[in-house]
């Protein structure tokens, strides 16, 4: 699963704009636009999500699901406890 705060995380790390991300990954602009729209995880067609998640990587950015230790050895963040459906971050 990835979320769209990941999503929009990722690309604030990769300097990359969502038009970028589409390019990456072979997926629409306006599919890029709705899974970062979304609340909570994206949803989606499992291969549209994967290309995603596969271009991320190929990028060198790693995606950290909840209560998974990090495979990278270099810097990133991540937050200390899941956050509730509640939280939001500004």
């Amino acid at each position: 699963m990835i979320t769209a705060a990941q999503m929009r995380a990722a690309r604030a790390l990769l300097g990359i704009d969502q038009r970028q991300l589409a390019e990456m990954s072979g997926v629409s602009l306006p599919t890029i636009q709705r899974m970062e729209a979304s609340e909570g995880n994206v949803r989606g067609v499992v291969d549209t999500l994967t290309k995603v998640v596969e271009a991320f990587d190929a990028a060198g950015v790693e995606l950290i699901g909840d209560h998974a230790a990090s495979v990278g050895q270099g810097r990133g963040v991540r937050f200390k406890q899941p956050r509730t459906s509640g939280d939001r971050g500004s």
